[in-house]
């Protein structure tokens, strides 16, 4: 027979083990889905990522950089005003406000030579963006 004390003990060390286990769970989802940010002054001042590693790469597009090839593909480089750049190859279709010049930031992996690959591309635009729409609201009523 079990005094209640030593019950109280099990219960707590079962519960301690269930969430320790839960946590080493929740971290290594966590590793495996979160993709690291660089810049192209950050990766020159740091190094590549390792091969095969999902990671985002952030800046502007360089203005006169975006090469159109066979298809979809297409190759342009980004800057952050650091001098250093990535030049970046991509298959698919661009947002509609990628654009030479504009933020820009794509997801995908560098590899063996340092080239990056774009599995993603996401176009950002400044803070006095306004949707079409709204802005023929404005300069109708102002």
């Amino acid at each position: 027979m079990m005094r209640a004390r030593a019950k109280r003990l099990w219960g707590v060390g079962i519960a301690a083990v269930l969430l320790i286990g839960a946590a080493a769970l929740a971290v290594t989802a966590l590793r495996q889905h979160a993709d690291l940010f660089y810049t192209p002054g950050l990766i020159a001042e740091r190094g590549l990522p390792d091969e095969g590693k999902r990671v985002r790469i952030g800046g502007w597009v360089q203005i006169g950089s975006i090469e159109y090839g066979d298809a979809a593909d297409m190759t342009f480089i980004i800057e952050d005003g650091s001098g250093e750049t990535v030049n970046v190859s991509y298959t698919g279709i661009t947002p509609d406000l990628f654009r030479e010049g504009e933020g820009v930031v794509a997801t995908g992996v560098f590899d063996a030579q340092g080239a990056f690959e774009a599995e993603n591309i996401l176009a950002k635009h400044d803070e006095n963006y306004q949707p079409r729409e709204l802005k023929n609201v404005d300069q109708a009523t102002s």
